[in-house]
């Protein structure tokens, strides 16, 4: 059975870094592609960062330069580093996975009806 469970969110201060992680079981990254969302109170789940089984990635336009998403094969641990962190980051993070075979990740790829599996998400408070 497929599972995904975050960890590494917090309370950090505007400008600060954190590294989310996501660590996947029941799968293989060889075969799923995998996905950072954020829900803010009152506001619809958005895509932020996608990457699939050969590593290419995708990110929100709100986040380009600032978060970096990555998998470690071997941990089958998926990350998102985030940097130049703002107030209106603050939501909760979700990880989501998507068995994929594609060859080229699709803007599919951040939107949330594509993917099948959720984690329960991890908070992330960023104070101005």
């Amino acid at each position: 059975q497929v599972q995904v469970v975050e960890s590494g969110g917090g309370l950090v201060q505007a400008g600060g870094s954190l590294r989310l992680s996501c660590t996947a079981s029941g799968l293989s990254f060889d075969d799923y592609a995998m996905g950072w969302f954020r829900q803010a109170p009152g506001k619809e789940r958005e895509g932020v960062a996608a990457i699939d089984r050969y590593g290419s990635t995708r990110y929100a336009d709100s986040v380009k330069g600032r978060f970096t998403i990555s998998q470690d094969n071997a941990k089958n641990t998926l990350y998102l580093q985030m940097n130049s962190l703002k107030p209106e980051d603050t939501a909760m993070y979700y990880c989501a996975a998507r068995p994929s075979c594609a060859s080229i990740i699709p803007t599919s790829s951040l939107r949330e009806w594509w993917y099948n599996y959720w984690g329960q998400g991890t908070q992330v408070t960023v104070s101005s």
